[in-house]
């Protein structure tokens, strides 16, 4: 695979998802698919328009047909290239009558499971794996690879979804995920899997100037849904070829590579857990929540994420060039210690009561402060 052939859909998907943006905007105001501020949300602007996952859609989908021009029929249809686009669809239909008229949590979470179910009838499947030293691989059974395939991507679409709490979070994390999915695709020789995530990374891109703080457009359900499908259908794509290589703890490496929003959402479910909620109930208590509350600005919070996603991502493509397992156990004991240390300074395991409404600091982001208004609300 040659540069061009990986910059043209990266190129392509940025400029359609920086064109279809204001469309979008436009068209959700029309329709009525505004954000709807409460005293559970970050934003307090109305009438600002949710619907930016389309642009995204419309950005990657766009790469996927210059990628597709260039393949063989049998390919696509035989391929995953149609379990991408068509479980996408219906994840973003999903994500626009939830925009639009919201739905209910259990709806909602059964038309997960059923793009899910489309992606791993595709190919997207976790089947086999091996360890440091084994010649060959052990295939996993059927039954065992349905059930671990649609938990991964149910929990990565709704972990993405669940941590869109802030202008800009969900785009600029997914982008910085993609980037590194679509390097270990590349490294596994997964050329289909790293051609769409290059269309990935360019619509996140093309869309990020919009969705950055202060926004002038939200993804919504529509967006994080979608996003959170993508990357976990990329990193299973990774995975496919990348256990033949990636010589140690390869299912580590996209756990390592989705840390932040994994980590959000399992400390979510916990922290509900603990104190004899609903796991889907709202809280106060997200990581950037706490970020926001210490940092006083949407950007500066959002900027820190980005950078702690980004040291996450480093640490996931370093243990797919790892050997040793003895040497990959050490380190990521390591890891392991210092992300608890870090997530119990940020609070966000804390058994006190949830953040009071943080201190601004002057001219910055001074009108943007409240709760999620996408997920988790």
């Amino acid at each position: 695979m040659s540069e061009i052939d990986f910059i043209l859909p990266l190129v392509v998907a940025l400029f359609v998802s920086a064109l279809a943006t204001p469309v979008v905007a436009r068209l959700a105001l029309k329709l009525g698919v505004i954000d709807r501020p409460n005293d559970r949300k970050i934003s307090v602007r109305t009438n600002m328009p949710l619907m930016g996952g389309v642009a995204v859609a419309a950005g990657v989908v766009a790469g996927i047909a210059l990628i597709a021009s260039q393949l063989d029929s049998d390919v696509i249809f035989q391929g995953r290239l149609l379990g991408f686009v068509l479980g996408g669809a219906l994840i973003l239909m999903i994500g626009i009558w939830d925009d639009r008229f919201g739905m209910p949590a259990v709806v909602k979470l059964t038309g997960q499971i059923m793009a899910a179910i489309v992606a791993f009838a595709s190919g997207f499947a976790i089947e086999s794996f091996r360890l440091p030293g084994m010649e060959g691989s052990v295939e996993v059974y059927w039954g065992v690879s349905f059930v671990l395939s649609i938990l991964w991507i149910v929990g990565v679409t709704n972990a993405i979804n669940l941590i869109d709490g802030l202008d800009g979070l969900a785009t600029g994390l997914s982008a910085i995920v993609a980037i590194t999915l679509t390097y270990i695709c590349l490294q596994a020789d997964q050329y289909t899997g790293a051609l769409v995530g290059a269309a990935l990374i360019g619509a996140t891109l093309g869309f990020l100037p919009y969705n950055f703080p202060p926004a002038r457009i939200f993804l919504g359900d529509t967006g994080a849904l979608y996003l959170g499908f993508s990357l976990s259908l990329l990193a299973l794509e990774g995975y496919t070829g990348g256990y033949r290589k990636a010589s140690v703890l390869t299912f580590v490496v996209p756990l390592l590579a989705l840390a932040v929003p994994i980590m959000d959402t399992l400390l979510s479910i916990f922290r509900r857990l603990r104190d004899g909620r609903g796991i889907f109930d709202a809280d106060r208590m997200h990581m950037h929540h706490r970020l926001l509350s210490s940092e006083g600005s949407q950007s500066r919070a959002v900027i820190f994420l980005y950078l702690l996603t980004a040291c996450f991502c480093a640490i996931a493509v370093s243990f797919t060039r790892l050997e040793d397992l003895g040497i990959g156990v050490v380190l990521l004991a390591a890891v392991a210690i210092l992300t608890v240390r870090l997530v119990r300074n940020m609070g966000s395991i804390s058994i006190e009561g949830e953040p009071s409404e943080p201190k601004q600091r002057e001219g910055e982001d001074s009108k943007l402060l409240g709760e999620p208004r996408d997920a988790d609300s």
